[in-house]
């Protein structure tokens, strides 16, 4: 076992770019799907809990660069989600109780919901207009078999990317350039 962190990186690397290969290859209009609900939504609310949650806050925080009303679900000015609305959420296993109520409350009120998952039978995909279904192991799979890496580290990691990608990909919709998205970066540092 190697146990140095360029063998790590190159391990990780290989991982990720195996998961990143099968999402662009599953069904790449089904990725547009995703990038063209967050823009036609009124709002977009993100949703996860622990490191999915914080990759998801990364996405959020993006698409406010590109002037896109974005809130981070349980934050205490975070307003009702109601209909027009979109919540992108990330559960590895589908199955996270906080994420499903959240994902069945949208629903409720008439907003959609995205999901990004390793499971598609899950009941948070089961909700969703569009699921991302990321071949990696969520946390509870410890066997090795999806992934080398501890917990659900490459799911997460995917949803990092994903989420730039997403940006990336409305960002060069948009035609504005980086100067034109920089003036809405946090000024009070």
């Amino acid at each position: 076992m190697d146990a140095d962190v360029g063998s790590s990186l190159d391990r990780i690397a290989r991982e990720l770019e195996g998961a990143l290969d099968a999402l662009v290859h599953a069904d790449p209009s089904a990725l547009d799907a995703v990038a063209d609900s967050i823009a036609t939504a009124s709002r977009i609310f993100v949703f996860g809990a622990g490191r999915s949650g914080l990759a998801l806050r990364m996405t959020a925080m993006r698409l406010m660069h590109l002037g896109l009303q974005v809130h981070v679900a349980g934050e205490v000015t975070t307003p009702a989600i109601t209909s027009g609305d979109l919540l992108l959420t990330a559960s590895g296993s589908g199955t996270t109780g906080g994420i499903v109520r959240g994902a069945e409350a949208a629903v409720a009120a008439g907003a959609r919901v995205v999901a990004i998952t390793t499971d598609p039978a899950s009941p948070l995909a089961a909700l969703a207009v569009h699921s991302v279904i990321v071949p990696a192991a969520d946390k509870l799979d410890r066997s090795g078999a999806a992934s080398v890496q501890y917990a659900g580290s490459l799911f997460e990691q995917v949803v990092v990317v994903l989420g730039d990608a997403l940006f990336h990909t409305l960002w060069r919709r948009s035609g504005a350039s980086a100067d034109e998205l920089w003036p809405r970066h946090a000024n009070l540092e």
